[in-house]
């Protein structure tokens, strides 16, 4: 049995002392290679805290959280930031880039922030990258120099640079115009398809959610529904719906 790139197993999150506000409530998921999901649900749900944990960001009061088959609760910082940089990629709403460098330097970011040095190879490697989201023109230009849509095609070729094989995406289009939105939900689509990268996206837009082949809702911290678009808004429940694909 081929082991789920993510798993959640029993996580709860708690904030508080004394008086405990429970975010995450006995929260199970599992996400395949390749699926291409989204997680839904009312302000306060639990979806940012659920990223979070997922992301290696926050650690889960009790629960566990599996990345590529190896156990990260419990591990030092040091440990999981080198799980991080080999499994995750991160897009957010407000893109995190850094205004007074090129397109170019933020999409190397990753790497070079890593190595503590900028190679020619990372540099060819952001270059493929602004090519493929189309900005091969826009190398060289600042980050104050490009549309909203445009600094979110940097920030996804950031996501991608150094390869992981999961991406979550926080509101990747909450700030963009109607055309903007569709253009980032295409080129997410295209690397999910053609790469196998697994996406798991957070997003109040239905439009989004309709799009994806996987919809979890989650509502007070517990997972309500979890199966193909639709199902959340009809208030059903199914089993998680696994979609294993392999890069060509």
């Amino acid at each position: 049995m081929v082991e789920p790139l993510l798993r959640v197993d029993g996580v709860v999150k708690e904030y508080g002392r004394g008086v405990l506000t429970r975010a995450l409530d006995d929260v199970n998921l599992t996400l395949a290679g390749g699926e291409f999901a989204a997680l839904i649900g009312p302000s306060g749900s639990g979806k940012s805290t659920l990223l979070n944990v997922i992301g290696l960001l926050d650690s889960p009061t009790r629960g566990r959280v599996l990345v590529g088959g190896t156990v990260a609760t419990g591990q030092s910082e040091r440990s999981l930031t080198a799980l991080r940089a080999r499994t995750l990629g991160f897009v957010f709403q407000f893109h995190h880039l850094l205004p007074a460098f090129t397109a170019l330097e933020n999409v190397m970011l990753p790497a070079w922030g890593d190595a503590g040095f900028a190679s020619a190879e990372m540099m060819a490697r952001a270059r493929e990258l602004l090519v493929d989201v189309g900005l091969g023109d826009c190398a060289g230009r600042r980050i104050t120099q490009l549309s909203g849509g445009q600094q979110q095609r940097v920030a996804i070729a950031r996501a991608l640079s150094r390869r992981p094989p999961l991406i979550l995406a926080d509101e990747p289009t909450g700030n963009l115009d109607t055309a903007s939105a569709e253009a980032v939900l295409l080129l997410m689509r295209r690397f999910n398809r053609e790469l196998g990268t697994t996406f798991l996206i957070v997003t109040h837009d239905p439009r989004i959610a309709d799009r994806c082949d996987r919809v979890i809702e989650i509502v007070d911290g517990r997972i309500r529904s979890d199966g193909p678009p639709g199902l959340a808004s009809a208030g059903g429940s199914a089993a998680p719906v696994s979609v294993a694909r392999t890069a060509p």
